[in-house]
């Protein structure tokens, strides 16, 4: 049997028409002993191949398993009965790349052993980390200089010319043969035109002369030849042309597709060495991704192994957050964690993420820690989490334990502003040889498949335009309904359009191109570009593996995620408001526990702001659930996601809070595991503990499951494991119907889901937030707006808010505000938040800082600012509009007119004084002064917010007759009509509840 050695999948992107996975089932189908997918200067695609052939050979197990004892338990649902396809033989992977030289033919590097592979991996580093992202830079003396330990394959020209003597490939040949002698063969592969028997013929005596061996390969780009038009699809959307432009780059037919070992003998009958050869060097080529071994960062001091190291810091954090001495049952569990952690050797982990803490920790940027192993008593003495073990109710030995056999997961949120100190600080102390981000890859989904696909299939734009409008869902295109096709306007029967569906369907889950993980890093002890090569990212300073996270994780490989969050920064900046106001020290650890008033807020729904509780649908559910302790909050966060609503268990848990339904449970085992929750199962790993215990899932069923939940987004998916859970469940004797509730919930996690301890550290966040603004309102949204953009509500609403709250919120000022909002004396013994010039639309921060630092005594007229602070005209103009040169004496109109004096260029110095150099005095011009009306408009344009009356007050006594007036005697005819350039649109866009666009339409 012949293997296959020159595969291009689709990670080859815009190429490659078939999914490494797709290569594999299909050789496994076709039975073939081998497979090597080398895609063009890339290895992105190998993990995911050799999963599927890890996968295929457990199957193949399982089912000789159950076909040998008929009578044992049942099949499992996921193995294929003996009827279903002939699996002929596991094929097995052989990691390869196919490098593109610049100033040579492409050449497949197959690694023989570990080495080699790693010299792959420092080769593909070295090309990309010259050029940027998705580009590569190879010359021939670099894979001379990479290439030891491995099998190049040289590739002919694919054109139809014929090479001089001295050119082309023999020239990349001799040149390999005499640096690796012995390694090198020369591809033969059909192009099915007929000429294929002389040309390999022709090719062999040309290499025999140089001394080389002939390999036969298919080189195919589609595991099917059904692949084809896609692959034509995918050159035209590459090339940016129509499909019906492509002309020869189009596919000649269906021929370069994966090919059985009959037909290869029969393609290569008169080169049968080839075939030989082919063998041969998949014979050679013994190295397997199995064989990557990942060593964490030992993070040893002077002297001092990992496990002592942590024990010590532990300790000496035990000491910091309990300094009047720990309970013993916290003493008790940390001995507990510290000796499970020291036997499955996950010490060097723990360190790694302290040390990351401990950086942002010695520059002031609050973090916090969440994830499986986060909410344990050594997070909580290192400072990772500041969720109290008191408060947590995690097991320990759900996440680490000897059962799981990977590292705990602990991420990391920090202030989204500073988030990148952090990154740089990983890339400085580690080295960009050892650190790198994951990858994300970007796959076709709905809207982008109809557009790409669209345009290449010929579709006019608005065409697409009408497709993309009926699309249902975010994830694909099954949205896209025949009737409604009809009601748009489009022929559903029409040839083309019945095609492009066609291929749109079938193009959904192809990788497009990779980008970088939001924050996942992978650190490692040796050199990380010989375990997965490294390349720049589109951001400055980063760089990247090409692997994503799913991938790494099934290969064992350590990931830290370096997240950021928004809210993060706000209550940073609010603690520093507080110390510098109220001369009182806070972090989340010490905030007071607990605050009954805090509670009262919440069960008010008065939520606004507020971390992950300010949505409608929490504030909805917050009088409901009427939250009175801590564990109420990490109920409350997980509750109102996806899996609990989609899994109807919302209204059940409430019933059993509220006393209406009796809290029962299906049985003693799974009563443990649903206690906290009075019997529904709300978070994820109550669903995999009713896996294992309700339906008798084994271990290793139990973490398919669970990686199936984390890649929601991908070709995984849980439905597969429903047979197998309602019958383990009826098996077990519990209710149908409480199995149906319980695997749609599961399914729901494979939407979103939350695990109790992202929720207790997410809940953490919940309390501190809602803490500040019940007692420090002002600070808080001060907070809020410098932190911004975040959340649900718009700056306006943050102040309106505030407002009603009882502070008192300052305008812009030319002579007070600064780049940032601050808090200022209110003059009765109390705080004002004064706006900040980040609140307009137009000011640059610099530029903020320029007019702040040349203040001086203030000042006293638009030329002050322009003369002090050297700022740009159009910043005059814009700070005018924004009514910031108030408080200088000047109304908004006025200023206006000063401002539009400095455009352009602003004063010419000539006409700056007379002859005499006195300055001459030009008569101010009489302004007439805006109406309120025209104020609030001029608000909502600059700053997207007044502190001036409600827009729909002005309309109040249109729409309820004998209403007040609004304030200041405001014109109620037309107060927005002299203000031309607001459009209904901008109206719409910028005033709350549409009350500008009310105006509007009534003047």
């Amino acid at each position: 049997m012949t293997p296959e050695l020159c595969i291009t999948s689709n990670f080859t992107f815009l190429t490659g028409a078939s999914h490494p996975e797709e290569y594999v089932e299909r050789a496994a189908l076709l039975g073939l002993p081998a497979v090597a997918v080398a895609d063009d200067n890339s290895v992105a695609g190998i993990v995911r191949a050799h999963l599927r052939a890890r996968e295929i050979a457990r199957l193949v197990r399982l089912r000789a398993a159950a076909d040998a004892d008929p009578i044992g338990p049942p099949r499992p649902a996921d193995v294929p009965h003996p009827g279903g396809a002939d699996i002929r033989n596991v094929p097995r992977l052989i990691p390869a790349a196919r490098i593109v030289l610049r100033d040579a033919g492409p050449v497949t590097m197959i690694p023989r052993d570990r080495a080699a592979w790693g010299r792959l991996c420092r080769l593909l580093t070295t090309g990309r980390r010259r050029v940027e992202k998705g580009d590569c830079d190879l010359s021939l003396d670099d894979l001379l200089a990479w290439g030891d330990g491995a099998e190049l394959l040289v590739h002919p020209p694919a054109g139809r010319r014929r090479q001089r003597r001295g050119d082309g490939w023999r020239v990349l040949a001799e040149r390999l043969a005499r640096r690796f002698p012995g390694r090198v063969s020369l591809v033969l592969s059909p192009r099915y035109d007929g000429q294929d028997a002389p040309r390999f013929a022709r090719l062999a005596r040309q290499a025999a002369a140089l001394d080389l061996p002939v390999l036969a390969a298919a080189a195919p780009m589609m595991h099917h030849g059904g692949r084809r038009r896609l692959a034509d699809v995918l050159t035209a959307i590459r090339t940016g042309q129509r499909v019906d432009e492509l002309g020869r780059a189009a596919l000649a037919n269906g021929e370069r597709r994966l090919r059985d070992p009959a037909e290869m003998a029969r393609l290569f009958a008169g080169v049968p060495q080839a075939l030989e050869q082919a063998r041969t060097v998949a014979e050679a080529c013994t190295f397997s991704l199995d064989e990557l071994c990942y060593e964490y960062p030992s993070e040893v001091g002077e002297g001092e192994t990992a496990i002592a190291r942590l024990n010590r810091l532990a300790h000496a954090g035990l000491a910091w957050r309990y300094p009047e001495g720990a309970p013993d049952d916290v003493r008790r569990l940390l001995t507990h964690e510290l000796e499970l952690i020291g036997k499955l050797d996950y010490a060097p982990y723990f360190l790694t993420v302290n040390d990351i803490v401990a950086f942002a920790r010695s520059r002031q940027i609050l973090c916090q820690g969440r994830g499986s192993a986060a909410n344990s008593v050594v997070c909580y003495c290192l400072g990772i989490t500041s969720v109290s073990p008191e408060i947590g109710t995690m097991v320990f030995e759900r996440f680490v334990s000897e059962a799981r056999d990977e590292p705990p997961d602990i991420d990391v949120d920090f202030e989204h502003e500073r988030r990148e100190e952090v990154i740089q600080h990983i890339y400085h102390r580690y080295g960009r040889e050892r650190a790198g981000l994951c990858a994300t890859v970007i796959h076709y989904r709905g809207k982008r498949a109809i557009r790409e696909v669209g345009r290449a299939m010929g579709l006019s734009e608005d065409t697409l335009g009408a497709l993309s409008s009926q699309l249902w869902g975010f994830f694909g295109a099954d949205g896209l309904e025949r009737q409604r096709m009809t009601e748009i306007g489009l022929d559903p029967d029409d040839p083309r359009l019945v095609r492009t569906m066609e291929l749109i369907y079938e193009i959904q889950g192809f990788p497009r191109h990779l980008s970088q993980h939001v924050g996942g890093f992978v650190i490692t002890e040796g050199r990380l570009d010989e375990l997965v090569p490294v390349e720049n990212a589109s951001m400055a300073d980063r760089t990247v593996i090409c692997w994503d996270k799913d991938d790494i994780d099934s290969l064992g490989i350590l990931k830290v995620d370096v997240l950021a969050l928004g809210m993060l920064t706000c209550i940073r900046k609010a603690f520093d408001l507080v110390r510098r106001h109220h001369d009182t020290v806070y972090d989340l650890a010490t905030l007071p526990q607990e605050d009954p008033d805090v509670y009262d807020m919440l069960c008010a729904a008065d939520s606004l702001g507020v971390f992950q509780v300010e949505s409608r649908a929490q504030m909805n559910f917050l009088p409901r659930m009427q939250p009175r302790t801590f564990y109420d909050l990490v109920i409350e966060v997980a509750i109102i996601r996806p899996g609990p609503i989609q899994g109807d268990m919302v209204h059940p848990y409430l019933r059993r809070r509220n006393r209406q339904e009796e809290v029962t449970f299906p049985s003693d085992a799974l009563g443990r595991v649903l206690g906290k929750t009075m019997g529904v199962p709300l978070f994820q790993e109550q669903a995999m503990q009713i896996a294992i215990l309700g339906a008798g899932f084994t271990p290793d069923e139990a973490d398919r499951l669970r990686r199936a939940l984390a890649t929601f987004k991908k070709h995984g998916s849980v439905s597969e494991f429903r047979t197998r859970f309602l019958t383990g469940m009826r098996r077990n004797g519990y209710d149908r119907d409480f199995a149906e509730r319980c695997f749609a919930q599961i399914e729901g996690f494979g939407s979103y889901g939350f695990p109790e301890s992202h929720a207790a550290s997410f809940a953490l966040l919940v309390y501190a937030s809602a803490w500040l603004k019940y007692h420090h309102p002002g600070i808080f949204a001060c907070a809020l707006l410098n932190a911004q953009p975040m959340g649900f509500y718009a700056p306006a609403q943050i102040v309106r808010d505030a407002r009603a709250h009882g502070v008192e919120v300052r305008p812009v000022c030319i002579n007070t505000s600064a780049w940032d909002n601050r808090m200022e004396p209110d003059g009765e013994g109390g705080l004002a938040l004064r706006l900040g010039f980040r609140q307009v639309r137009g000011v640059a921060e610099d530029e903020a800082t320029w007019i702040t630092a040349a203040r001086g005594n203030g000042y006293q007229a638009v030329a002050d600012v322009w003369r002090k602070a050297g700022v740009e005209p159009d910043t005059l103009l814009v700070l005018a509009e924004a009514d910031a040169f108030a408080a200088a004496g000047l109304p908004r109109r006025s200023a206006i007119w000063e401002a539009k004096a400095f455009a352009g260029t602003g004063p010419l110095p000539l006409f700056a004084g007379d002859l005499d150099g006195e300055a001459i005095v030009e008569p101010a011009p009489q302004l007439p002064d805006m109406a309120p009306g025209e104020e609030v408009v001029e608000d909502y344009v600059a700053m997207r917010m007044t502190l001036r009356a409600h827009p729909i007050a002005f309309l109040r006594p249109r729409l309820t007759p004998g209403a007040a007036p609004p304030p200041h005697g405001a014109p109620l005819g037309r107060p927005f009509a002299a203000v031309r350039r607001v459009t209904r649109s901008d109206a719409w866009e910028t005033a709350p509840g549409g009350a500008l666009a009310c105006a509007s339409a009534l003047t």
